[in-house]
């Protein structure tokens, strides 16, 4: 009795679709680049939240669950490409790094408009220590709108920092769409 044909289709898997370079030759290029940038400046962004006082946790909450979660999984994704696993896995990675980075973008942005919008809040309040004494003063000028935080200088500085490395990383994840979209329309 002859065993029957295998069927080529079932014992077999489409190759891996990828357009970069695997190894330490995806960090000579120009999305291993972008993606080097945004673990650096995602990393930042977390530690920046992090250090604040967290004024508002709604706000804020959402901007520390974007940037640690993107922060893992930006490191995940290069660390699949740098070690070459990237091709041991049957799929479209040109598709999944447009959706990745599309939802980081679209993530990303949100938590840098809700972090610009917390710093914003802090409405002229100030608080200022009293002359020739231990003690301070809360000076508040006039409250725009329904969210009102009280930051001091320092707390200021590093939300208005916090905002512009949120921005900076979301034009780094919109810059790596772009990319990877062209790659995946190639």
């Amino acid at each position: 009795m002859s065993e029957p044909a295998a069927n080529p289709a079932a014992t077999s898997f489409p190759a891996p679709t990828i357009s970069l370079p695997l190894g330490l030759e995806v960090l000579r290029t120009y999305s291993g680049a972008l993606v080097c940038l945004e673990i650096l400046f995602g990393g930042l962004v977390w530690i920046l939240v992090a250090s604040s006082n967290v004024p508002v946790p709604l706000l804020q909450g959402w901007v520390m669950f974007v940037s640690v979660t993107t922060f893992f999984l930006s490191t995940a994704y290069l660390t699949l490409l740098i070690t070459g696993l990237a091709d041991r896995i049957n799929t479209d990675w040109n598709f999944l790094d447009v959706f990745y980075h599309f939802m980081a973008l679209l993530f990303y942005f949100a938590a840098f408009v809700l972090e610009a919008a917390t710093t914003a809040a802090n409405g002229g309040a100030h608080v200022k220590p009293m002359a020739n004494s231990t003690e301070a003063v809360l000076c508040i000028t006039y409250p725009r709108g329904n969210i009102f935080t009280v930051l001091s200088d320092r707390q200021y500085s590093i939300n208005v920092a916090a905002t512009i490395f949120a921005f900076v990383v979301t034009l780094c994840y919109g810059c790596s769409m772009v990319m990877g979209f062209k790659r995946w329309r190639m």
